[in-house]
């Protein structure tokens, strides 16, 4: 019987040297949770044992216990290195179109060839639907769970046909002979600006305006606009005048229409208006100040690009695009469980659901039981190292203590036999 024992100790020992060296091996794994062997005695006895004088039967591993405290974060500068601050898991799927759900905290995660961003099995990281203007959940039910995918383009072109312009020009310039204008020649212009307007197919051009001071004595300027190189017709005259408090009173509305321009591309004739009133209040003036542009604006957009995605603190996936859009993708699946001790360990920080756990409970970071998100970041392991050596060192004594027990029944079985 003593070998029996001796041997179930050997047994638990070596169980406890596996858990532990397990969780050393792990301490540099990102999302990693430690785990403790945990034991209990075995007692052999019936309804009509003396339990003062019945003596144990060992030991046996009775659980393997998952430990789900939080590791430290690590600070990355890759804005799809995600961490959960606090409770949760964040959803991923083996297939990209239907829900075949595991969990991790390992939140590692890139874009493949498709869009679509995966961990570095290729799972599916999965988000909630959202309005792409604003970003609000249409829906935290488990069942309307997607893949998310990053367009790389948002938004179909639109034309511009107004571009909103305040600029102070310099009461002081000298007058210049309108005559001589060529805009090749600096010394014919008092100032200029550009900016870019596009076509009905996204393209860009570019418009450069041109302020020419031609009367000092009525506050006039004459304009000249023109896009890609070619000078624009005005509808009606180009001249802005001023009173003599420097408000702008020639054209009253502030605007100057052009002619359509027809564009060789293929697009539609881009007709241009220029508004010197700022809707925001930053109008064109005619003060002493030196020549400065307060507000230049167009309201056409060619395709974007996307040259960024953000991810908030509360889940919100945004992709930013080189049209000056921004776009709402998603919100992340936040998972979690009654019972997150009862998962199945499946492999590269990941977890399936079981009877144990109990039935996943999804929603939004940082409401409810969700712990919040933070971008550019990842967990570390929560192994604690220098308490897992301990550890090594207690279950290597063990180990040895048991031996010795094997080797001593050994001894007193030998002198046994030789009587």
């Amino acid at each position: 019987m003593s070998f029996a024992i001796a041997l179930s100790g050997l047994n638990a020992a070596g169980s406890e040297l596996s858990v532990t060296s397990n969780n050393i091996a792990n301490v540099g794994t990102h999302g990693f949770k430690g785990s403790r062997a945990e034991f209990a005695d075995v007692y052999s006895v019936n309804s009509f044992s003396t339990s003062k004088t019945a003596i144990g039967s060992g030991v046996l591993l009775s659980q393997v216990r998952q430990q789900f405290n939080q590791g430290s974060l690590e600070y990355t500068d890759n804005g799809l290195d995600l961490a959960i601050n606090g409770s949760g898991f964040f959803m991923t799927s083996t297939g990209r179109d239907t829900l075949d759900p595991a969990y991790t905290r390992a939140g590692s995660f890139g874009v493949d060839a498709n869009g679509y961003v995966v961990n570095s099995q290729g799972q599916f990281l999965q988000v909630f639907p959202v309005d792409a203007d604003d970003g609000t959940v249409i829906s935290t039910s488990f069942s309307s769970a997607g893949s998310l995918q990053v367009p790389d383009s948002f938004g179909a072109p639109s034309a511009t046909n107004e571009v909103t312009l305040g600029v102070n020009l310099p009461s002081g310039a000298p007058d210049l002979p309108i005559a001589n204008f060529d805009p090749l020649d600096t010394s014919t212009f008092t100032q200029t600006t550009s900016t870019t307007v596009y076509d009905s197919l996204g393209n860009p051009h570019t418009l450069q305006a041109y302020f020419i001071k031609t009367d000092s004595a009525n506050n006039t300027w004459e304009t000249r606009t023109f896009l890609d190189g070619n000078q624009l017709t005005p509808q009606a005259t180009e001249d802005l005048a001023f009173n003599a408090s420097g408000i702008l009173t020639t054209p009253a509305d502030g605007l100057v229409h052009y002619s359509p321009e027809t564009l060789t591309n293929g697009a539609n004739p881009l007709s241009l208006t220029l508004n010197y009133l700022s809707p925001n209040g930053t109008d064109t003036t005619q003060f002493s100040s030196p020549f400065s542009i307060a507000s230049l604006t167009q309201n056409g957009a060619g395709t974007g690009r996307l040259n960024g995605l953000e991810v908030t603190e509360d889940g919100t996936v945004q992709g930013n695009y080189t049209n000056g859009e921004s776009r709402a993708l998603g919100k992340l699946v936040i998972a979690d469980f009654p019972n997150a001790e009862g998962l199945r360990q499946v492999g590269n920080t990941m977890w399936r659901e079981t009877v144990s756990s109990g039935q996943v409970l999804v929603g939004e970071a940082g409401t409810g039981r969700f712990g919040s998100i933070q971008a550019s970041a990842l967990e570390t392991s929560n192994v604690e190292l220098t308490s897992q050596l301990v550890k090594l060192i207690t279950a290597q004594r063990n180990f040895q203590a048991n031996a010795k027990s094997i080797e001593t029944s050994s001894t007193v079985t030998q002198t046994i036999i030789n009587i």
